[in-house]
């Protein structure tokens, strides 16, 4: 158990994240790295035959979030307890409340996009990923993670500066 433990203690937080960015409710999220460390527990014995076991688990944690949409039928509704978590309490707040909308706003638009770009999105510009641990997570080719993450980039992109132009018109 200590050596599962050790293996997934610096990443849990990683997993959490990108179940929660999946299955949109800190209840599920909860379960499903709670799944990933039952999964680890029943593959403890061939853990050494696993070459990036971090990247295995983040794959792991993918299947079980899409299995838990699956099951429950239901869509992503967001991040809002997430955020809540993750606030910090030292702005003012106008500061904090417009962090928080821009937040909602992008968090908003990352859900609108394709799955694989969502993924993607997520576990490089917030996880912090290499491109190649994102194509071992994803079962993609390294090409195809830096095309879907050019256009997310893009598409996001291009909506803040419909915001932003929309903003200084008002």
């Amino acid at each position: 158990m200590d050596a599962i433990k050790e293996l997934i203690t610096p990443i849990q937080d990683k997993l959490f994240r990108f179940a929660l960015r999946m299955v949109g409710s800190v209840e599920e999220a909860e379960d499903v790295v709670q799944e990933v460390w039952i999964k680890l527990w029943k593959q403890r014995d061939y853990l050494d035959k696993i070459q990036n076991v971090e990247a295995w688990c983040m794959q792991l944690t993918r299947n079980i979030s899409i299995d838990h949409l699956r099951s429950k039928h239901r869509r992503t509704e967001g991040l809002d307890e997430g955020v809540r978590q993750i606030q910090s309490n030292d702005h003012t707040p106008d500061v904090t409340l417009t962090k928080k909308d821009l937040f909602q706003k992008i968090q908003q638009m990352m859900n609108d996009l394709p799955e694989q770009q969502r993924d993607v999105m997520h576990l490089r510009d917030i996880e912090g990923y290499a491109y190649q641990e994102i194509a071992d997570m994803l079962d993609l080719t390294l090409n195809q993670v830096k095309i879907n993450l050019f256009r997310a980039r893009t598409t996001i992109r291009k909506q803040i500066e419909q915001l932003q132009a929309y903003d200084n018109a008002k």
